[in-house]
C-alpha cells in the first residue's frame, strides 16, 4: 500500500497515515534553517500543510512513499521537493533509533525489522 502526498496535507496527517502504514517506524520533520553559516534544525507545526512550507517552484509537486523506497530515498525527495528534513526512527525494544546506519533499507525492511525488535512478541 503506497501513501500518496499532495501539498493540501499537513504534516500530522502525514505522521498519522505513515505510523498506520509503517507501524513500528516514524517519521519527524524537522525545518532546516541557516543561521550565520551553521544549520540550525528547529520542529515544525504540523498542522500546517506541505504547501505552507514548500520551496519548491513546483506547487503541484506530490509524493508517493510505497513499501519499496529506502529511508535515504524518502529523505532526499521531502528535501527535493519541498526543503523539508524528514528522519525516520525504528522502534528498537521500545526505544524510537534514528536510522541513520540503515537509511539503504527499504521502508518494508525497517518495519518488519522494527517488529522483530519491539517487544511485542515477548
Amino acid at each position: 500500500m503506497k501513501i500518496i502526498i499532495d501539498d493540501k496535507i499537513s504534516l500530522y496527517e502525514i505522521e498519522e497515515e505513515f505510523r498506520q502504514r509503517f507501524p513500528f517506524l516514524k517519521i519527524k520533520f524537522l525545518s532546516n534553517i541557516l543561521v550565520s553559516g551553521n544549520n540550525v534544525v528547529s520542529k515544525l507545526v504540523k498542522n500546517k500543510t506541505l504547501a505552507e512550507y514548500s520551496t519548491s517552484i513546483n506547487k503541484d509537486a506530490g509524493l508517493i512513499i510505497s513499501p519499496q523506497m529506502t529511508v535515504h530515498d524518502l529523505e532526499q525527495c521531502f528535501i527535493k521537493e519541498y526543503g523539508l528534513v524528514v528522519k525516520v526512527f525504528r522502534n528498537s525494544w521500545r526505544v524510537w533509533l534514528e536510522s541513520t546506519v540503515t537509511e539503504g533499507w527499504t521502508l518494508e525492511e525497517q518495519n518488519r525489522q522494527g517488529e522483530a525488535l519491539s517487544g511485542k512478541n515477548m
